[in-house]
């Protein structure tokens, strides 16, 4: 081999390595574009945090239009497209699904995690070190706000329900009527938690029927059913006392041939017999429910044929039964539960011993629409109805989601029966404990734990910055009323300065704030974990 060749080798060997070197990079620009990624989601939720936090309008591709400030709600509706930042999308829906409430401050909590983990990245520390410092830290803090931060609160205490509840509500924009909705939504969850099964509380057990017409202020709890849609009678009665409820699953309607066949009727005489035998046969069902002594019928929705005839409701009119017919399949269980029956499948079923009483069914008008009303059933079940109203759509869906938060919030004192500050003050407390038990540890950990700590103080210092507030001045006033040992001062957005906020009865759930840490924690390790983004073939 002669001297040339051996260089143009060496020189080969060179470049290869050089690119191999320079691939080193690649996991760097992944990492940097996930974190860019999600501190955009962040910074989008960032000015709808707290009680004088903004709302956002979202147009739909149809053109419908939301306005809102509820985080879960703004990431849902957002057309996300970049997969880090869909992260952080599916992690404020795991923290609605898990408290209801902090959708938008885990996001921010996350987004500033983030933040803090990019400059430690750059300063040359391993993403694996960082995430486990994160997870020691995340533990911690839980710790912290478990054991010296917590007040037990107690079921039958609902004065400190109301508070948490009305805290939710105070950064919606149906905030005034906070008065009315705080108190409604104690009483819903309260009513539906069985003692001793605090855990299994499932908020499905309370049904919310939106109605326009009204304002907010017309919302009412119902302990019994509602139905939206109103009797289907003629002629027939529109409020029945001592009733008897019958839920059927059959239909009173002609039988239908199967889909490919057909009935060809040559002559009058045949034409004939054919109603004759479809009167016969409806007329027999309504004599068999009038035998039971049933006068309030329950239908469901059938995807085959009419679930009940004109001819029917015809003869059920003259014998006083009120029909309510299709009720959806999907509400057939709360139904159940609510009026402790099984449905009806056959009419051989249909007996005096299959159906409910109840005290009072009758048909109500509000605004332009009419619902059905059953109360004072016999034996109920745990479950109850809330009738929303407002003016308009826009208001009616706002009302329906804040009064979900407030439900969701009762339900996390129900099972994790504990209450913090809010206000900004469990953030600041943090940071200083965490802070503090940085310093306890010695090497890289202690580094990553303080930048998590300083990263807290991003809850405080957006809701001063919502609230027209010196963001730099309030965090430091408020971090050293906490270092005086003042550990539930916090922001009064109100009067626009430090104060302690239980007294001004800004309280949260326990649970809302250890899912938040423990929930943005966790997705920001697993952001930190990515190297690379592989594209699948089609």
């Amino acid at each position: 081999m002669t001297l040339s060749s051996k260089m143009n080798d060496g020189r080969r060997t060179t470049q290869a390595h050089g690119k191999a070197f320079q691939d080193k990079s690649k996991p760097k620009d992944i990492r940097s574009s996930n974190i860019q990624a999600g501190k955009a989601v962040c910074d989008a939720v960032r000015t709808s945090l707290g009680p004088r936090g903004m709302d956002k309008m979202i147009q739909a591709s149809n053109g419908e239009v939301t306005i809102t400030n509820d985080g879960a709600t703004i990431l849902n509706e957002m057309n996300v497209i970049h997969p880090a930042a869909k992260m952080l999308v599916e992690l404020s829906k795991a923290q609605d699904s898990e408290a209801g409430d902090g959708t938008t401050s885990v996001v921010v909590i996350a987004g500033a995690l983030l933040e803090a983990a990019e400059r430690l990245l750059l300063k040359g520390i391993h993403p694996t070190l960082i995430s486990d410092a994160f997870q020691k830290a995340a533990l911690k803090a839980v710790e912290i706000l478990s054991w010296s931060m917590a007040i037990p609160v107690d079921l039958s205490d609902t004065e400190s329900l109301i508070k948490a509840s009305a805290t939710s509500l105070n950064s919606k924009v149906v905030f005034q009527q906070s008065g009315l909705l705080a108190p409604l939504a104690v009483d819903a969850v309260l009513k539906i938690t069985e003692p001793g099964k605090e855990q299994a509380t499932d908020l499905k057990d309370i049904k919310i029927i939106k109605q326009l017409g009204g304002t907010v202020e017309d919302t009412e709890l119902i302990e019994g059913l509602v139905f939206t849609q109103k009797s289907c009678n003629i002629n027939g009665p529109k409020r029945i006392e001592k009733v008897k409820i019958g839920l059927i699953q059959f239909c009173i309607s002609p039988p239908k041939t199967d889909m490919d066949h057909n009935v060809v009727v040559s002559d009058y005489s045949a034409m004939d017999r054919v109603l004759k035998e479809e009167r016969a046969y409806i007329l027999n069902i309504v004599k068999q429910i009038k035998k039971s002594g049933c006068n309030v019928l329950l239908v469901q929705k059938s995807i085959l044929r009419d679930a009940i005839s004109d001819l029917a409701i015809h003869f059920l009119d003259k014998i006083k039964v009120m029909v309510i017919k299709d009720i959806e399949r999907e509400d057939i269980p709360f139904v159940c539960k609510t009026l402790g029956c099984r449905p009806i499948a056959s009419i051989d079923h249909f007996t005096a011993d299959n159906l409910v009483s109840a005290e009072m069914c009758e048909e109500v008008q509000t605004g332009a629409s009419k619902f059905v009303k059953i109360t004072g059933i016999q034996n109920p079940g745990r479950t109850v109805t809330v009738v929303v109203r407002g003016s308009n759509k826009l208001v009616l869906e706002e009302a329906e989601r804040s009064l979900h938060d407030a439900l969701c919030v009762i339900r996390c004192l129900v099972k994790q029966q504990a209450m913090i500050a809010g206000g900004g003050a469990p953030e600041i407390e943090l940071a200083l404990k965490l802070s503090a038990y940085a310093q306890t540890l010695g090497g890289v950990d202690a580094y990553c734990i303080n930048a998590f700590a300083s990263a807290l103080e991003i809850i405080p210092s957006t809701l001063a910055e919502n609230a027209g507030l010196n963001p730099i001045a309030t965090v430091t006033e408020l971090r050293n009323r906490h270092e005086k040992g003042e550990v539930t001062a916090g922001i009064n957005v109100r009067k626009g300065m430090i104060t302690n906020i239980l007294e001004e009865n800004v309280v949260q759930p326990l649970l809302v704030s250890t899912s938040c840490i423990t929930l943005a924690s966790e997705t920001v390790r697993s952001i930190l974990k990515i190297d690379d983004i592989v594209n699948t073939m089609q």
